[in-house]
């Protein structure tokens, strides 16, 4: 796999900042009610990390460590407010469903956490391709998400119905209550399905419980400091 893939592979699975690194979950709470917003901030904040990651990569011999974090804020500002203008001028009715969440994006997390780990010492086509595979993993995430929540609570998805009538949707999972269960119910499937936890890098054959294996566990990291 080359660097290029590599990056896009990263954001997507390996590292998907919202389901392995736990970033970015404001929106994901707050906005994945529907699957059609999930998609909307995903794709927007998508757009922010590419061209933020390519700027910040482009000026990363020039800005100063002493102002970093600062410029770095500002070139994302800038971009954000773009964005929010576009969606508002061309996607009113997203701009209406997102609201406060769409400026908010200055401050995510994931968009610093990338230009700090990682735009600012990487060319600007590695650069570009990170921010593109953070932002398809945190889309995917939030759709995911957006798509259970929707059909739980509201019987629909993408705002068409998929139940009849006569079964009652569940409208717990429309309120923040059911964006914590729906997020902990696909992380759970995910590391069930073999992500590798530290245990499972320590001991050879786990089969990741670890009821029965942690003593072991423990004396192979003790062992190993």
């Amino acid at each position: 796999m080359n660097k290029y893939a590599e990056r896009l592979y990263n954001g997507l699975v390996k590292e998907n900042p919202t389901l392995i690194l736990m970033l970015g979950m404001c929106p994901t709470l707050a906005v994945s009610t529907r699957a059609l917003n999930g998609i909307g901030m995903g794709l927007s904040t998508t757009a922010v990390l590419i061209l933020s990651n390519l700027v910040i990569s482009l000026l990363r011999k020039v800005i100063p460590d002493a102002v970093r974090l600062p410029a770095y804020i500002v070139i994302v500002a800038s971009l954000v407010t773009v964005t929010e203008l576009l969606i508002q001028a061309y996607l009113p009715f997203l701009y209406d469903a997102l609201g406060i969440y769409i400026p908010l994006i200055v401050v995510n997390c994931i968009i610093l956490g990338r230009a700090e780990a990682y735009a600012n010492k990487a060319v600007p086509g590695l650069a570009i391709m990170d921010g593109l595979g953070m932002g398809l993993g945190f889309t995917c995430s939030l759709t995911l998400a957006g798509m259970i929540r929707e059909f739980l609570g509201n019987g629909s998805v993408f705002g068409r119905a998929v139940l009849p009538e006569s079964i009652e949707p569940i409208g717990i999972f429309v309120q923040p209550p059911g964006a914590f269960l729906v997020i902990a119910c696909i992380i759970a499937i995910l590391n069930f399905r073999g992500i590798k936890t530290r245990q499972r890098q320590l001991v050879e054959d786990c089969d990741g419980c670890c009821a029965n294996c942690f003593e072991k566990c423990e004396k192979v990291e003790e062992a190993m400091k």
